[in-house]
């Protein structure tokens, strides 16, 4: 037993200290310090001697010293032994094109590919030696020689990776294809390793030739997984009536599964594309058969209703209710529905008494949290800013690192931001910036970078409180007088008493939301002049695609001008390639001019 403990110790330590060794030579070799790292891989080499790991970086290290003669020495040495070995002939075969031995380089290529003939066991290391090499072609021949010879082996995923290193998207595609036709255990795995080509430009070449094949693919062998993929590619593309179509052929093969239609339908909302999002709950709602289904697709209609000012959208929350009643399974639709009261009809009292019947019914501390939030935003409506940051903090305290409580802490940032509290809203918005939650991390940092750019220092005003108060009259539905305080920060004697304009802080965020106030009421001229003078004051400013995004939508959607609408989109085409807008932009470009999308 002794001498058993003591073999598992020695072994143990003997592969920790070739681990420590490995270290030391990759540190060697990472910093260029070739003859270093060659006594290291040397020794490890000589101890296991069929590591080729180990072989790989010791050639290496000696081609980076020009010792070719040694490799050479090296692998003839080891292939008088092993000539099963075949893949030692690539290793020999790039050692020759270093020395620009092309023809000694070939011959040895071949031998190695040959050698697959013999033992097809080889050919995966073989393939994977040639591609670590660069030499893209003979990996492919070496792995498709090796599934030639073996049924059984599949290296189709590896062929569809060196095609797409070679830039031949129909190739690596079909590849990826018929790896999913062959076991649809790959699905997961095709679709993230495509998602590196296909991005949200339809007329991106990988998107076209991915489509092409799909479709392809889908005439000559129908398969739910095609459509699956179709319609996956059609929302990465924001075309969601056509993935709505693939969605539509999938569900009347399998009429049990509305899953996917509704989770297609909630990315279309939060992307605003409010008509196709609403497609799909109207599609669930008329299909299916599950109460709780229905109910969740109705919340999103009723959203939809709110968010594009349907003048009915009062009685098709009426008729919501009378169909699913005011229960725990409504408490969502119910807090959507005091919003609505709120910010939409100025009847915040009506709106708490919807919320105070609800938290009485309400199951859940989840739905208590949700009722309670927007409770808290009533509150802030309604000016009783204190009472609102106790629900606020309520809920961080009770639901920790949960969503709703990180909700939470963003409006207690957000109100205390409202009052002028700065200090206190960054403490908090220092948290939110890494919130698991991509959208409220978004906001914070928005919010964060606002105070911090434009934060008032030693008593010096920088317009940022004016801001502030602005942004809570217009949380407020108080337009006209948010209006009126973002216009006295205009004013000379309250600007200018600093010795600084209010260009020196903050003139653009100023102007930006003073432009989105006046969109608010339809003033849409005077919203084009106020964003024009952030691109007069500087047109490579943080604004400056949204600015252009901005009046090329109200010149297209509002103004009915289309010629200005187009020089506008072309703005960001041309001059902001990487701006979130440029998709869209070129798109809507592309449709005034009328081609065929």
């Amino acid at each position: 037993m002794k001498k058993l403990f003591l073999l598992i110790f020695l072994t143990i330590a003997s592969i920790s200290y070739a681990q420590n060794d490995y270290l030391l030579g990759e540190s060697y070799y990472r910093e260029g310090e070739y003859e270093k790292a060659a006594q290291v891989f040397k020794k490890l080499y000589a101890s296991s001697p069929f590591n080729t790991s180990y072989l790989s970086r010791l050639i290496s290290c000696y081609q980076e010293t020009g010792q070719f003669l040694e490799v050479e020495t090296l692998i003839k040495k080891k292939l008088e032994k092993h000539a099963e070995q075949g893949f030692l002939y690539v290793y020999l075969g790039y050692n020759y094109e270093k020395q620009q031995l092309k023809e000694q380089a070939e011959t040895n290529y071949n031998l190695a590919l040959k050698a697959i003939d013999k033992n097809p066991s080889f050919a995966g290391i073989i393939g994977r030696i040639f591609k670590d090499y660069n030499l893209l072609d003979n990996a492919i021949l070496a792995y498709e020689k090796a599934m030639a010879k073996n049924e059984n082996a599949n290296y189709s995923f590896q062929i569809a990776q060196i095609y797409g290193e070679k830039g031949d998207y129909k190739k690596m595609f079909e590849a990826y294809m018929n790896l999913v036709d062959k076991d649809d255990k790959y699905f997961s795995l095709v679709q993230r390793y495509t998602s590196k080509y296909i991005t949200d430009d339809s007329e991106n070449e990988a998107n076209i030739v991915f489509r092409k094949t799909l479709l392809k693919k889908s005439a000559s062998n129908p398969k739910n997984v095609w459509n699956v993929l179709l319609s996956w590619l059609f929302t990465q593309q924001k075309q969601y009536n056509k993935a709505l179509i693939q969605e539509k052929a999938l569900y009347q093969r399998n009429p049990d599964d509305l899953t996917a239609i509704f989770s297609l339908g909630k990315i279309a909302f939060e992307n605003t594309n409010y008509e196709e999002a609403k497609d799909c709950f109207d599609f669930i709602a008329e299909k299916s058969t599950s109460n709780e289904e229905k109910i969740n697709a109705s919340l999103y209609l009723a959203k939809i209703a709110v968010v594009t000012n349907n003048p009915n959208t009062e009685k098709l929350f009426e008729s919501l209710f009378n169909e699913f009643g005011k229960n725990t399974a409504t408490i969502k639709l119910q807090v959507e529905y005091a919003d609505f009261l709120t910010f939409h009809q100025n009847k915040p009292n009506e709106a708490k008494e919807v919320l105070e019947a609800a938290i009485h019914f309400s199951s859940s501390k989840f739905d208590k949290a949700r009722i309670k939030l927007k409770l808290g935003d009533i509150l802030v409506f309604t000016g009783n800013y204190n009472k609102a940051l106790i629900y606020f903090s309520q809920i961080q305290t009770q639901l920790k690192n949960h969503e709703l409580a990180q909700q939470a802490r963003f409006k207690v940032a957000q109100t205390s931001y409202f009052k002028g509290d700065f200090t206190w809203a960054k403490a908090q918005l220092k948290v939110l910036k890494s919130s698991t939650t991509q959208m409220i991390a978004n906001d914070a940092l928005e919010l964060f970078l606002k105070i911090t750019d434009n934060e008032p220092l030693d008593s010096i005003p920088s317009g940022l409180k004016q801001l502030a108060k602005a942004e809570l009259l217009s949380y407020q539905n108080k337009n006209e007088e948010a209006l009126a305080e973002l216009q006295s920060l205009f004013t000379p004697k309250n600007v200018f008493a600093n010795g600084l304009t209010l260009g020196d802080v903050i003139y653009d965020d100023v102007l930006f939301f003073k432009a989105k106030l006046l969109i608010k009421q339809k003033k849409y001229e005077e919203a084009i002049i106020s964003f024009t003078k952030i691109i007069t004051a500087d047109n490579q400013g943080i604004y400056a695609d949204d600015v252009y995004y901005e009046i090329a939508q109200l010149y297209n959607n509002q103004l009915n001008n289309p010629e200005k609408a187009s020089e506008y989109y072309q703005k960001i085409i041309f001059d902001y390639s990487s701006s979130i807008y440029l998709v869209d932009a070129r798109n809507k470009y592309r449709k005034l001019r009328g081609d065929n999308l």
